[in-house]
């Protein structure tokens, strides 16, 4: 099929090929560090491990999230995007792989996996957490995202190739029942990995505590790697500050949905004041890590909502850029202080198996979706939608002002 004149022609011009050294240096360098670490301290790794894990967990999950959105709500500026998006949504079915290291390390992780940690509470949740349903879970879970993320990228790539209608109708239906499926895999999978760690605490707004979170810092991700793509040229012709302003806007819109769940989930706890509830946050008060909740109050919420304020924000890229690392930073921070009190109590520390932990895990992500970049097109050629966002002409601010003057007359 012939492809629209308008649309500009999208080349396998990623250099996936100058880049691909560094994603293999920082996997040596974390692999060398878990394999002295693990040994020596097998809870340490533990824990670094789920750490790093769910921190990319969140941006594979964040970015299925968002291609669903993109297609239940048949949106038209997000598509010269939405392929890289594609890319790190696929990464879902390699961090199923990845689980296998934590299903070593996870009876030094989750204090119910051992005799030791019966109690009262275990017994009565022990039929869900028990050791064969954990895992029957964790499969199914992985199943799930795995083919959400293959069929949703798969039928894209397809359109590249015939230009069908019937794939963007495919992809609306797979994202409209996917997307009941995502929240409740999503849910558990939080209550899981992570806040089964202390199996006594209760919480029923866990999964979306984590959900809020992953979408966050994936739209930071989304918002730096669309600026990289324009400035290097694969995408330099199909995204305009259209596209920069809308992801910064959801941004915005993140940051004050997360921060309303963080405040909800904590003030509920704390209004109720019932020991099995309050005890979660009264360890995460002691020592250091009262510092680091206030650094999540501020730095977590205060900081990117007031940068992100003005709507000229979202353009200027000498504070947008800065902004993405440091909400990255501080979803890394949130997420420690939900996982790593147990093994601390005493406050934050950081480990080197952290450190190799995030090397390996992210090195191998990166050449994965540098792979998948610089082997497809790097915007969907064939979207029945893309000329309507490359065609999108933005209103300059004084037509605006004229018009509404005119109105007002």
């Amino acid at each position: 099929m012939k492809s629209n004149p308008a649309i500009p022609p999208a080349g396998l011009g990623f250099p996936e090929a100058r880049w691909r050294p560094v994603p293999l240096v920082l996997v040596a360098l974390g692999v060398l560090g878990i394999l002295v670490g693990a040994i020596r301290d097998p809870r340490q790794f533990g824990y670094s491990y789920l750490l790093a894990y769910m921190f990319f967990l969140s941006v594979g999950l964040g970015s299925l999230c968002l291609v669903m959105l993109h297609h239940i709500f048949d949106a038209s500026w997000s598509v010269p995007v939405r392929r890289f998006v594609e890319h790190l949504a696929f990464v879902l079915p390699v961090m199923a792989l990845l689980f296998l290291p934590l299903v070593w390390a996870a009876p030094q992780v989750y204090a119910w996996m051992t005799p030791a940690g019966a109690d009262h509470a275990l017994h009565a949740k022990a039929a869900y957490l028990n050791k064969p349903f954990f895992y029957a879970r964790a499969a199914f879970y992985f199943l799930v995202w795995s083919v959400l993320a293959w069929k949703l990228r798969y039928e894209s790539l397809q359109q590249d190739r015939t230009g069908g209608a019937d794939c963007t109708y495919r992809l609306r239906r797979y994202s409209a029942a996917g997307i009941f499926l995502f929240a409740v895999t999503v849910t558990l999978a939080a209550i899981d990995w992570m806040k089964s760690m202390q199996h006594q605490w209760f919480s029923t707004m866990y999964g979306v505590y984590y959900f809020s979170g992953s979408v966050w810092a994936t739209l930071a991700l989304v918002y730096f790697l669309t600026v990289v793509l324009k400035r290097t040229g694969p995408l330099a012709a199909v995204v305009h500050q259209r596209q920069l302003r809308d992801l910064g806007v959801l941004l915005l819109a993140f940051t004050i949905f997360s921060a309303y769940i963080h405040f909800s989930q904590y003030f509920l706890i704390w209004n109720a004041a019932i020991p099995e509830e309050t005890f979660w946050y009264v360890q995460r008060e002691k020592g250091t890590w009262w510092t680091v909740g206030l650094i999540l109050v501020f730095g977590h919420f205060l900081v990117p909502f007031l940068c992100l304020l003005r709507i000229d924000a979202k353009h200027c890229l000498p504070l947008m850029i800065p902004l993405c690392v440091w909400v990255w930073l501080m979803h890394y921070v949130d997420l420690a202080f939900n996982i790593m009190p147990p093994l601390h109590p005493e406050g934050f520390r950081l480990h080197y198996l952290d450190v190799s932990c995030f090397l390996a895990i992210g090195g191998l992500l990166t050449w994965h979706v540098l792979r998948s970049l610089a082997a497809h097109p790097v915007y969907p050629v064939q979207d029945p939608r893309l000329l309507e966002s490359l065609t999108y002409v933005e209103v300059p601010p004084p037509a605006i002002a004229e018009a509404v003057h005119s109105v007002r007359e």
